[in-house]
């Protein structure tokens, strides 16, 4: 699917309408804890770290398992990678959870709630530390399936360009990103996500994204019901 798509100057354009309104653009503030949301990229860990440093929580869930694009990038699951790197930049164990079951943002969330309860720990607010264009869909599902927390979304301070240089690879950003997208719109008719407005500029940035081939990330329709 997709192999002839060609990252143009037009794609661009419509790729940065896509990630501006992905992101919420939060100012980060003080939390119980942080939720950090494995992915293929190891920056979700750095920004984790590096929030952590400043003092905005005390404790961190890190969780993620697998998926088919972060096999091959963490062999041994995502949460694993991820907490070998915030150790490495400074985050004491004592202030790691750590989640590896989970292989969706659903579960991401509903695996590290439950973890909490179990430690025992109260929790009121929680910071989602998430890829950038990852904030708008991480908030939307953790409303539906979390909805008693206060959360504020957390990512890299990045531009679109500047995120693609780091990851080095453009086709996996932007199948990703436009992948997030499509779940912002459809996840709330499955039960998934709480519903969001979606202005026209971006339905029809998405639309001519998936028309340029980024569509490896997409879901597929519900099967019919037998």
């Amino acid at each position: 699917m997709g192999a002839n798509a060609e990252l143009t100057e037009e794609v661009r354009q419509r790729a940065r309408i896509v990630w501006d309104y992905q992101r919420l653009d939060q100012e980060p503030r003080g939390c119980d804890v942080a939720v950090v949301l494995g992915s293929h990229d190891l920056g979700v860990a750095t920004t984790a770290a590096d929030l952590y440093r400043r003092g905005f929580f005390p404790r961190m869930v890190i969780s993620g398992a697998n998926s088919p694009s972060t096999l091959a990038r963490f062999p041994r699951g995502e949460a694993v990678h991820y907490r070998e790197h915030v150790l490495g930049r400074g985050v004491p164990d004592a202030a790691i959870l750590m989640e590896t079951r989970a292989t969706n943002t659903g579960e991401n969330l509903r695996h590290s709630r439950a973890l909490l309860a179990d430690a025992g720990i109260t929790v009121r607010s929680v910071m989602l530390v998430s890829k950038p264009y990852m904030e708008r869909r991480a908030h939307a599902t953790t409303r539906r399936v979390w909805p008693e927390v206060d959360t504020v979304s957390a990512s890299a301070r990045t531009g679109f360009d500047e995120y693609l240089g780091s990851v080095g690879d453009d086709r996996l950003v932007m199948d990703t990103m436009v992948g997030d997208l499509q779940r912002v719109m459809e996840y709330p008719a499955r039960g998934f996500a709480v519903p969001q407005e979606v202005p026209d500029r971006v339905r029809e940035a998405y639309a001519y994204l998936v028309a340029a081939g980024y569509d490896g990330h997409l879901i597929t329709p519900d099967p019919p019901v037998p």
